[in-house]
Order: structure tokens, then sequence, then C-alpha cells
């Protein structure tokens, strides 16, 4: 093996790499806030919804886990545009996202929801508390804190699949590292850079969110 690496031409692209990992992160943390809102809804939906709604919250999250997420990203980037609906790849990318996450993260939300004793729905409503204020003080914190990290690993897993959106031409970190690769040739010094890219992503990703356990769903230690 005689291979001389350069990586000369990949750093002196560093604006454009820049630029995708900026598309990447804010493509992350935007699905990941409406993906988390969308799963609340639903895992409130499917705990103390209605039965019509729970069979329509299910049969969204049985097709949205059972389908491959590059086909939801093309169902709504080149199936939707036929019907009318058009839209950038930034925003099909977005929703394919937002709609993936919501399915996921309802079902590890709703595990977190059942596993709040009942005395402490029962303390809730004995202190005249409606079924919202129950549901925001007294289940949804501590079920959040419960199955935090099993939601961390799912952001984390959504901010890796999305450089699936490359394939709608939409300008991600793979995107860009494509658009390099077929300009310099230089696929292995390419890829290289763009793993270890990710790498620190999935590593600022885990700190932060770490920070934001600490600090929103932790209790006051007792005196």
């Amino acid at each position: 093996m005689n291979y001389t690496f350069q990586f000369g031409d990949v750093l002196a692209a560093w604006p454009l790499l820049l630029k995708g990992v900026w598309v990447t992160v804010q493509l992350s943390f935007l699905a990941m806030a409406i993906g988390l809102v969308v799963a609340i809804v639903c895992a409130w939906g499917k705990t103390e919804g209605p039965a019509p709604l729970r069979w329509l919250i299910n049969a969204y999250i049985e097709i949205i886990r059972n389908t491959p997420f590059l086909v939801q990203l093309f169902f709504f980037f080149f199936a939707l545009p036929a019907l009318g609906l058009r839209w950038s790849a930034h925003t099909a990318a977005l929703t394919a996202m937002v709609v993936n996450l919501g399915a996921y993260a309802t079902e590890i939300i709703r595990a977190g929801i059942e596993s709040i004793p009942k005395g402490q729905i029962e303390a809730g409503l004995a202190l005249s508390l409606n079924r919202l204020q129950i549901f925001r003080f007294i289940i949804l914190k501590p079920a959040l804190r419960a199955i935090f990290p099993a939601l961390t690993s799912q952001f984390i897993l959504l901010m890796l699949s999305s450089s699936v959106v490359s394939a709608i031409s939409a300008d991600d970190l793979t995107s860009v590292a494509a658009n390099l690769q077929s300009q310099t040739f230089r696929s292995f010094e390419i890829y290289i850079v763009v793993a270890v890219i990710y790498l620190l992503l999935s590593l600022a990703f885990s700190a932060l969110f770490r920070l934001i356990s600490g600090r929103w769903l932790s209790y006051p230690e007792r005196r």
C-alpha cells in the first residue's frame, strides 16, 4: 500500500465544512425541540386520550417505526409535492426528522409516564389539582428525569441520522463532504475528517444534555 495522505484540500475547505456543521446542528436542535413537543403530546394522548385518539397515535408510531427513515424523507420531499405541497429540502428534512423522532420518543416518554406511582397522582387529586396540572407538575418532570438517558441517546441518534438528508440535497455536513469529494477526489481524508466532526458533535451533545439534566431535571438536595 503506497498511499500519501493529503489533508490540505480538505482543511482548506473549512468554511464549507463549518457551514455544513451549522446546518446539521440547526436541523438537529430544531427537530429535537419540536419532536419532543410532539412526543409529549402523543404520549399524553396515548395514556389519557380517548380510544380513537389512541388508535391514531398507535398507527402513527407503528408506521414510522417500521419504515426506513430514508423512505420517510423521500415521501416528504418527493411524494407530497405531487399533491401540491412544495417545500425546500431543508424544510422537508426538518419535517421528516420531527416526525421520526416524535414516534420513537413517544414510546420512551410513555414508559416514563407509566412508571410514575399511582399514589403521587392520587395525592395531586387530593390537592384539587386538575388533570393538566397533575400531568405537568407530578407526572412529566419525574418521567423525563427517569427516561432522560434513553431520550438523550435517541436525540444523538437523530443527529447522526441527519446525514441521510444529503440524499435530497440538503446542505448538511455529509452533503458538503460529498461535494468536496467530487472536487478533490480525496475520499479517505474527507470522510476521516467528517467522521471526527460527527464524533465531536456527539460528545458535545452528550455534554449539553448532561448539563440540562443536572440543571432542570434534578431535585434540590435534602439538608
